[in-house]
């Protein structure tokens, strides 16, 4: 299991409502969270099998930016 760690703009609560049915759906994330307290609004996602572009692409589709910390 790994580790990526990523700067977003997912901003709230609202925010992360909307994201997380693309997560959630996206085969080979184990797990995620965003911290939107940090200023960063660090996303932490586990998976075995993505890379971080795909879980980047997965946040653009739904309409976030992100980039790998």
């Amino acid at each position: 299991m790994k580790t990526i760690q990523f700067k977003t703009n997912i901003n709230c609560s609202g925010c992360v409502a909307k994201i997380t049915p693309a997560l959630d759906k996206q085969k080979g994330i184990e797990s995620w969270k965003v911290d939107t307290a940090n200023p960063g609004k660090i996303l932490t996602v586990e998976t075995d099998q993505l890379t971080a572009g795909q879980v980047i692409r997965t946040l653009q589709d739904a309409g976030f930016k992100a980039e790998e910390l």
